[in-house]
């Protein structure tokens, strides 16, 4: 039994979509309420084949330009400078910055219809990660937060959840509790930090006996139960200590990977992230979410953009190439995305700035169909409604759904309120 066995919430799930089968196919439809009917369609449209296990989120934080990275409009006033390139999909362009990304867009599908209620960075971030806009009553769990909650892995001695080279918000486990906030690291070239005794030995065993007589001390008197001996304290330490001592840490670094498998990625600690993010979910980790900053061009946007796509493209595409190569992109969901998109026009200083109205995101892996594109935003840059519109909600169901995990499952949360872990739509056309 690990950590993630006790959780602070309770757990119901209302609708169980195969219970709604049977009955419908006892009975036919027509007793079913509306919602019910919806549910039951949606159950008959689950992804063939296996679900996912686990997710690499790429987040690019400041906002992608859409124009300069996932929806070209070439030849148009939007476009300014920005060129269009054919890709492995036949029916896809991608702005001339991603190349190497163009190569493998057989196995990437593009939703260009995204759009949110949220235009300032804190709180778009907080949408795109948890599904849900800032409520001062609560805070949310983030998507990879949930997934490790409800995917537990009792056998991985590393955290599940993890963020690489985070920005200032990070993902957090909300009403899931702290232990489900990802544990964050800098640049894999370097150790994780604190993971080694900075004390002897035999002065660390002598501090460990302390804490036993202080343990027992504070645990005398209260009511028995099966922790009545343990202490939050207690349990954070031994996980800990268990982390200190596992050869699994080994995957955070990849300085002792060969050149050849890491030159792909490129040298910088966003590629370095993505090697590492793939050697994680080889040892059983749930959710990866490594981050590339700097994509907040208010100002010459085209030199900022043409900046951030010299280092995603080589990254991203030998990422998706490499959990080919060991057989895990079936299995391994990829989202590449942002908190929103970039203005269709340019500002006098040459720059774009906050799209909320209509922006990309990629994903790839994990029962995804390559090759589509979900939604179409205007070639004019002036309607803020894009054609087949996807809200951020339908995203997270999306994803979840990927993974089998019931987006409509209620958490019963620490404020006392049931809530749907998801509250969007699935977006079948992106499954197999």
């Amino acid at each position: 039994m690990n950590a993630n066995d006790f959780s602070p919430c309770g757990t119901s799930d209302h609708f169980h979509r195969r219970t709604l089968l049977k009955a419908a196919g006892l009975a036919g439809l027509s007793w079913m309420t509306p919602v019910s009917q919806i549910l039951a369609r949606e159950a008959e449209q689950a992804p063939k084949g296996k679900p996912a296990k686990s997710v690499i989120m790429l987040w690019l934080a400041g906002g992608p330009s859409q124009l300069e990275t996932f929806d070209p409009h070439p030849g148009k006033p939007i476009a300014y400078d920005t060129k269009a390139i054919k890709t492995a999909a036949r029916e896809i362009q991608l702005a001339h910055g991603l190349p190497q990304t163009a190569e493998i867009m057989e196995d990437v599908s593009i939703v260009r219809s995204l759009k949110s209620k949220e235009g300032d960075h804190e709180r778009a971030f907080y949408n795109v990660k948890t599904g849900y806009r800032i409520n001062p009553t609560m805070v949310h769990a983030s998507l990879g937060s949930i997934i490790a909650h409800e995917r537990p892995t009792p056998e991985l001695m590393i955290p599940t959840h993890i963020s690489i080279v985070p920005n200032q918000f990070p993902a957090r486990g909300g009403y899931l509790g702290a232990h489900y906030d990802a544990f964050r690291v800098a640049d894999p070239i370097k150790p994780v930090p604190d993971v080694t005794l900075r004390v002897s030995e035999e002065r660390d065993q002598r501090r460990r006996k302390g804490l036993d007589i202080l343990e027992a001390s504070f645990a005398r008197g209260r009511i028995k139960n099966l922790e009545s001996e343990r202490t939050l304290h207690r349990a954070s330490m031994e996980r800990a200590r268990t982390l200190m001592t596992s050869k699994q840490l080994e995957a955070f670094n990849v300085s002792d990977v060969p050149k050849s498998e890491r030159d792909p990625y490129g040298n910088h600690r966003f590629g370095r992230g993505c090697l590492a993010a793939v050697r994680l979910i080889q040892e059983g980790v749930r959710c990866v979410e490594v981050t590339l900053t700097g994509w907040d061009t208010h100002t010459n946007n085209s030199e900022g953009q043409a900046v951030q796509t010299k280092i995603l493209d080589p990254a991203f595409s030998a990422l998706i190439k490499d959990l080919k190569r060991r057989n895990l992109l079936d299995s391994t969901l990829v989202v590449c995305g942002g908190e929103f998109g970039r203005t269709p026009k340019q500002n006098p200083l040459g720059g774009r700035d906050h799209w909320p109205h209509g922006f990309s995101v990629a994903l790839a892996g994990g029962g995804i169909q390559g090759g589509r594109v979900v939604g179409a935003t205007d070639p004019e840059g002036v309607s803020e409604t894009p054609d087949n519109e996807k809200p951020i909600e339908d995203l997270h169901s999306t994803i979840l759904h990927a993974l089998g995990i019931n987006p409509a499952k209620e958490i019963m949360t620490d404020v006392g309120r049931p809530l749907a872990l998801a509250q969007g739509k699935v977006i079948h056309e992106l499954l197999l």
